[in-house]
């Protein structure tokens, strides 16, 4: 098994009760597809670069998981279509 780091930046205009549920869908998909969720990393909010569909900040979080090859193209796939989520990134993490 490989193991990966997740970056998710959630939109900062919704609740905590929302946030929360859309990173419990993440690592669902994670779990669904076969991966091992080992940690979730919550950075906070923190302000952007530019801005991204009109805002100028949100909520980062990282979600440390093992799994096949396979997932990581899988779980995107689902993320790509989620509401509140304005970035992902997957990068396998080195030994």
């Amino acid at each position: 098994m490989n193991k990966y780091e997740l970056a998710v930046v959630v939109s900062a205009k919704i609740e905590d009760d929302a946030r929360a549920e859309v990173i419990e869908k993440v690592k669902n998909l994670v779990t669904r597809f076969g991966g091992n969720v080992t940690d979730v990393d919550e950075w906070g909010k923190r302000r952007f670069a530019y801005e991204i569909q009109k805002m100028k900040e949100g909520y980062y979080y990282f979600i440390h998981f093992e799994a096949e090859a396979t997932v990581p193209g899988e779980v995107e796939q689902r993320i790509r279509i989620m509401d509140n989520v304005l970035r992902y990134l997957c990068v396998k993490q080195e030994a």
